[in-house]
């Protein structure tokens, strides 16, 4: 983590993002075990200052920084969670191979061709495509960031502490 915010917040919070990414796949608990003690470590102390730092930079109050912090560490770590998950049942399952995890898929396409009422889900698992959990976690994020981007630029801020109610 840098010592200080860069001059792009977004850049900083997706390298962020990017690095707890890697270490979650390199550690699979370290998301499970961050959602069953309070998290207040002095590294993640430190982490979360630098997020506020980046954001309140950026007009945020630090209850709305608060609010876009939590979020940002709910997808990071949420999708840990579940590519953890995905990898383990993979596993267990015995799909953890091409070939095994595409005879699976076609079980899947013929279940729902059966009743000809899944059209659109039985022509993509005819042929899966798609972005990569490399790509996809990317394009959440950016999704997020965007709208807090939205929210930084005085569009209205559904973070804002003296909101009541929904």
């Amino acid at each position: 983590m840098p010592a200080q915010p860069g001059p792009e917040w977004r850049a900083d919070l997706e390298e962020l993002a990017a690095q707890i990414r890697q270490m979650t796949r390199r550690h699979p608990w370290y998301a499970a075990l961050y959602h069953t003690r309070p998290p207040a470590g002095p590294h993640m102390m430190e982490r979360l200052e630098f997020m506020l730092a980046l954001l309140t930079a950026q007009g945020a109050s630090t209850a709305e920084a608060m609010t876009y912090a939590a979020m940002i560490d709910r997808y990071i770590l949420g999708s840990g969670l579940q590519e953890t998950e995905e990898t383990r049942m993979s596993r267990e399952l015995g799909l953890d191979d091409e070939a095994a995890l595409m005879s699976a898929m076609n079980t899947v396409h013929d279940l729902a061709a059966a009743t000809g009422r899944l059209p659109h889900l039985t022509s993509w698992l005819a042929r899966p495509s798609g972005p990569s959990p490399e790509e996809q976690f990317s394009l959440g994020l950016g999704f997020l960031l965007d709208g807090i981007a939205r929210c930084l630029a005085g569009a209205e801020n559904p973070a804002r502490s003296d909101k009541i109610g929904p």
